[in-house]
């Protein structure tokens, strides 16, 4: 019995940016050549960053640690390559932060350190939890949160199921897409490895029908298992945030201010269940990152697997270079990406896509008055009014936008999309929830 799920349902509000996936879809991964150098931030997480153990001139040797665990949100860091340090100091990131990072210089050394392998057949779900937490996985959806963390919900906490995020509902990026056509296996037994680690029974994966052949391929590879189901869900922005994907899926809705453990609920990224795979059936740490590199402004768009810590202009350059009329490079997706200033910057463990944009794409224009139209509110999926919180942020009266629901904007883009008014409101509020919690650690 086929258990794909054609409803394809969704959520209120949302919007439909061109996709222009085209550009690399069809498009195999390519491992870039070793870089140079490589730049390793010591904060590529949500939490806690973590602490050095190398010092400047020694050799480090590719997947050997170089930076520990620092606290319950944390997460090791591993060096990609083989070579010597040469600083530990602030270097810029794509997170438009400067952080404090590891500079290593690589050479052509091969030599690779593996964790030992596990008993795949007797493994438990405490070593499933303690590899991935060894291994320095942390979500790769963009979030980056420690991932051991995520496997371990607090024992108040009563999962029931998991879903892989699949959708992939930025523009451009292809990343996911290509690792569900190219590596189902892996995924599937990622994702069991997920399932073992919660002790659970169910299991999912929610894909944007824009991507059927990655669901036919998926159907069929768990078509005689029923502890997995495949999901159908209509394409649509921002179909593959949490609560959106939660409530599409299972009809459950995460309350403002909480998270999917509070409706029995785990989420996880298709790379990120692949690097679980990788970590407990290879004994291979988190050292590379799986991206897209497109936009109109690149000469040869390609899905890449890349050393974590290679500068951007080293995969800028692999690509064929930058196009003449290119106006904007940003990390990540062009909704919710962070544009870049500082090419020399390096891609981080969460990285999914680098875009190269046009002034046809980009499509500025100069901000005017709100119209008083309520695009924002109609499109906004968790029902906020989009340009009061902006207004407020503008003013500085940040306790009315805290108690207007400010921190529940997850900052998706859409009200910023289609404002007619070009306001740039997703800044707005990012720049007052930065304020409310700077006021907040000031009491």
């Amino acid at each position: 019995m086929p258990k794909i799920f054609n409803n394809l349902l969704s959520f209120k509000g949302g919007v439909h940016p061109k996709e222009y996936k085209y550009l690399t879809s069809s498009l195999p991964f390519e491992r870039i050549p070793t870089p140079s150098k490589i730049i390793l931030p010591l904060s590529q997480n949500i939490g806690a960053p973590s602490t050095p153990i190398v010092n400047k001139k020694d050799e480090v040797f590719a997947g050997q640690l170089i930076a520990t665990q620092n606290g319950p949100i944390s997460a090791p860091i591993y060096s990609p390559v083989s070579g010597n340090v040469l600083s530990i100091g602030i270097e810029d990131t794509v997170s438009s932060f400067a952080k404090e990072s590891i500079t290593i210089k690589s050479n052509e050394n091969s030599e690779m350190e593996l964790f030992p392998k596990l008993d795949l057949i007797n493994i438990s779900d405490k070593e499933i939890c303690k590899r991935v937490q060894m291994a320095g996985i942390v979500g790769l959806g963009g979030a980056a949160f420690p991932t051991y963390f995520k496997l371990t919900p607090p024992k108040d906490k009563i999962i029931d199921y998991v879903i892989l995020n699949g959708c992939e509902c930025e523009p451009y990026l292809t990343r996911d897409y290509r690792l569900m056509i190219e590596r189902p296996k892996d995924l599937i037994a990622g994702l069991k490895l997920i399932m073992k680690a919660l002790n659970l029974e169910k299991g999912a994966i929610g894909i944007e029908d824009n991507k059927q052949d990655a669901i036919d391929i998926l159907q069929n590879l768990v078509k005689d298992d029923n502890s997995i189901k495949i999901f159908s869900l209509k394409t649509k922005y921002p179909q593959g945030a949490e609560k959106m994907l939660i409530k599409a899926i299972l009809n459950r809705e995460v309350p403002p201010g909480k998270l999917p453990f509070d409706v029995g609920v785990a989420i996880q990224n298709i790379g990120t269940a692949i690097a679980i795979y990788e970590a407990v059936y290879l004994g291979m740490p988190l050292i590379s990152a799986s991206l897209t590199v497109s936009g109109l402004g690149i000469k040869t768009p390609k899905n890449l697997i890349v050393p974590i810590g290679t500068p951007l202009i080293d995969i800028l350059e692999y690509c064929g270079g930058i196009k003449e009329d290119a106006k904007r490079v940003v990390v990540g997706g062009p909704m919710m990406g962070i544009t870049q200033h500082n090419l020399n910057a390096p891609i981080m463990k969460a990285t999914s896509g680098i875009l190269v944009l046009t002034e046809k794409e980009i499509n500025q224009f100069d901000e005017t008055n709100c119209l008083r139209c309520g695009k924002c509110i109609e499109v906004c999926p968790v029902n906020l009014t989009p340009t009061k919180l902006a207004r407020f942020s503008q003013l500085g009266r940040i306790s009315e936008a805290e108690e207007n629901g400010i921190l529940n904007c997850m900052e998706c883009g859409t009200c910023a999309y289609v404002c007619p008014a070009n306001i740039p409101l997703v800044q707005w509020i990012a720049f007052g929830k930065k304020k409310l919690s700077l006021a907040k650690k000031a009491v």
